[in-house]
């Protein structure tokens, strides 16, 4: 139980912050589709939404070019030469195992080079298991890891393993484990790589390069998908931006653009003898392999937003493309502003008798977790955009962009059925009858997917019909969960391989692994219910009439769901939040004071700001990182007044011009005239003293 309430908070918190991350990008397609061209707010985005221009190879060398750059002699990292060779990314994984950083120069022709050959590839790879060949095989399923094991063990098979590899998030242990325990990619050990590469983890470029260099050497053996990470939007929030800025500061930006137009290149899809689909995210009721195949796959930089229609729609004497806002649940960004949407996966819900409930008992359930009312369901049917500048994409062009938004996007539920996935903000959620609907119409008989961080690494669904795959272990927390890949032979049965990358993962008894999780996923929710600090007292005085300090535990436990709309049960964490209670009562002030930060260096004459900033500090950053377009991470007085009037429209609240300007002093310590983006958000790092006391 204990397992399964820390789990639930982990997973909780994560979705609340992508789909507050489509929100936000909602919001900016709401300015660009009613604001006129001349806004000032307009101006500040418009950059993130222009489409993926078609260049000719010369273009992009002249802008990119890596041959200007001079390697110093004193430089001791890896050299590549190019064709790749297996032996030249051999070298670079070594590197990289040992922390060195492949200079700018050899990582701007490695991307070029991956560019050129990604635009000739099909948007949905093939790939056969029936040959017959002695191949070497690392490690197995029942061999546990250790870092004296030997990984060189051969045994004759009657076939080719495909290894199928799931989502790995920057986590480049991950990647070098799976690779010492099954052997480096070559024409007799075909990988695939089911997206999401990138984001969270600190290595993130560091298993891009690696991948793209494998795949250089081995196209026809190594096989990438794309992820709903692969795209530029997402890694604004998710520390892939960051993390490549950092460690290239002065070739970052060209690095960051050529690696935008190879997300929109990446294929969407893998099939293993026309019998095993493997994508990213799922399916849907309308998921058709022959459409997807014809998509033109590069036009769609964000998979967020659909490309614009160009309606020649006069506006101020000039022409303006535009078009109805689309969102990913297909809702307009007004109406899914409106209400907090329920932030739990259908498939982790640990209720008695799920399976039995019907799908619309089972949305009508969650409605009214997330506080919905039927004025507000109508609402979301009968909404329209009424804007009669803006044009309407195309049938073609939104069922293209459907099967993409798709496949990248959503997850699966236990119910009949294919309903928007309100949980991510994106995509859908499909039922079983879907997918036996999509596999039979194509022919197949398994369908393999990642995008969800699983306890053990994988995970069966739908009559064992659909197969989650994990490799991100300690994804959460060190002994959160295991990582896991999947091998597959002629027979098309997956056998798993499970690790743990973490030595001290390893070590821990289970009771030491829970409580070690179970203490970080607290901290985390700790921090949320601190940053909705006046929210949660305003509902705890709605329950307090006679102003007495103290609320009875049920009705604490249904005011904390409905302000933070996590899915939690609080009744069963109460023990691990409430320190002291009075014959079922609860001193809430008290117990609001408990939660304590570190104290910002910063000022204001209007504290709500402070308030806001720590609640919509990632919504915050984000739209710093878009303002920041020379990527110099650093922002003038203007710019940051401007992206508090960006944050406060979004938000729809009020933020006075002069406490705007008392925090931008504040912030500028060195009085020069610009805020360090860096510097400014650490100052509002949370620090949970409550665990130092």
């Amino acid at each position: 139980m204990r397992r399964r309430c820390t789990w639930n908070i982990f997973q909780s918190i994560e979705y609340a912050g992508e789909q507050d991350q489509i929100k936000l990008y909602h919001f900016f397609g709401f300015l660009m589709d009613h604001f006129t061209p001349a806004s000032s707010q307009r101006n500040l985005i418009s950059h993130i939404f222009r489409k993926n221009e078609i260049c000719f190879n010369a273009e992009w060398e002249t802008y990119l070019c890596y041959k200007s750059i001079e390697v110093p002699e004193s430089y001791g990292g890896p050299r590549p030469t190019f064709p790749m060779t297996y032996c030249g990314v051999s070298k670079l994984v070594e590197a990289f195992k040992h922390k060195q950083q492949l200079h700018a120069r050899y990582v701007l022709q490695l991307l070029g080079e991956t560019w050129r050959l990604l635009r000739i590839l099909p948007n949905i790879n093939h790939v056969s298991a029936c040959h017959t060949k002695e191949i070497t095989i690392c490690g197995s399923k029942h061999t546990a890891f250790t870092e004296n094991s030997d990984s060189r063990c051969f045994h004759p098979v009657a076939d080719i393993h495909v290894l199928n590899v799931g989502d790995l998030h920057g986590h480049l242990e991950d990647l070098l484990l799976i690779f010492y325990k099954n052997g480096l990619p070559s024409s007799e050990k075909p990988y695939v790589f089911n997206g999401d590469f990138v984001d969270r983890g600190k290595n993130s470029l560091e298993i891009l390069l690696i991948l793209f260099g494998f795949l250089l050497v081995y196209p026809n053996d190594v096989h990438l998908n794309r992820g709903n990470h692969e795209d530029h939007i997402i890694n604004l929030r998710y520390g892939f931006t960051k993390e490549v800025l950092g460690k290239y500061r002065v070739h970052g930006k060209k690095i960051l653009k050529l690696l935008q137009k190879i997300f929109s290149w990446l294929p969407l899809a893998t099939l293993i003898d026309h019998k095993v689909l493997i994508v990213h995210g799922g399916i849907s009721d309308t998921t058709d392999l022959d459409v997807m195949a014809r998509v033109d796959r590069h036009k769609y930089v964000s998979a967020l937003r659909p490309p614009k229609l160009a309606s020649n729609v006069k506006t101020g004497g000039s022409s303006e493309s535009r078009r109805r806002a689309c969102s990913l649940t297909y809702n307009s960004y007004a109406s899914a502003h409106k209400q907090d949407l329920p932030r739990r996966s259908f498939h982790n819900q640990p209720m008695i008798g799920q399976l039995n409930r019907s799908l619309e008992e089972e949305l009508k359930r969650r409605r009214r977790l997330a506080g919905f009312d039927q004025s507000y369901i109508e609402l979301i049917n009968s909404d329209s955009d009424s804007d009669p500048e803006s044009g309407e994409t195309t049938e073609t062009d939104e069922q293209d962009w459907k099967q993409i938004v798709d496949v990248l996007w959503s997850d699966p539920m236990p119910q009949n059925g294919c309903v928007p996935n309100e949980v991510r903000g994106g995509g859908c959620y499909w039922g079983p009858d879907v997918t036996k609907e999509v596999l039979g119409k194509h022919d197949l008989q398994l369908l393999i997917r990642s995008h969800e961080c699983k306890q053990e690494g994988y995970e069966f669904c739908h009559n064992r019909m659909v197969l989650t795959i994990f490799s991100a272990s300690n994804y959460y927390e060190v002994g959160s969960n295991r990582g896991a890949y999947i091998r597959m032979g002629h027979d098309l049965i997956p056998h798993f391989v499970q690790y743990q990358a973490s030595r001290t993962s390893r070590e821990l008894t289970l009771r030491q692994s829970v409580g070690r999780t179970e203490r970080s996923a607290l901290r985390a929710l700790r921090e949320q219910l601190f940053v909705h600090k006046s929210d949660l007292m305003s509902a705890f005085q709605e329950l307090d009439p006679d102003n007495t300090g103290l609320i009875s535990l049920p009705h604490w436990a249904r005011a904390t769901e409905r302000v933070l709309n996590l899915g939690l049960p609080w009744r069963v964490l109460r023990p691990q939040l409430i320190r002291s209670t009075q014959s079922g009562m609860m001193d809430y002030q008290q117990w609001m004071k408990e939660f304590s930060i570190t104290e910002a260096r910063l000022e204001t004459s209007d504290h709500s700001i402070l308030e806001t900033m720590y609640k919509h500090h990632s919504d915050l950053e984000t739209i710093f990182r878009i303002i920041d377009a020379d990527h110099s991470g650093l922002i003038s007085f203007e710019e940051f007044h401007q992206t508090w009037k960006l944050l406060s429209s979004h938000l729809q609240m009020e933020i006075t011009d002069k406490a705007i300007t008392d925090l931008a002093q504040s912030i500028d310590f060195n009085k020069d005239g610009n805020i360090d983006i860096n510097e400014f958000l650490e100052a509002f790092r949370l620090v949970d003293l409550s665990a130092h006391t």
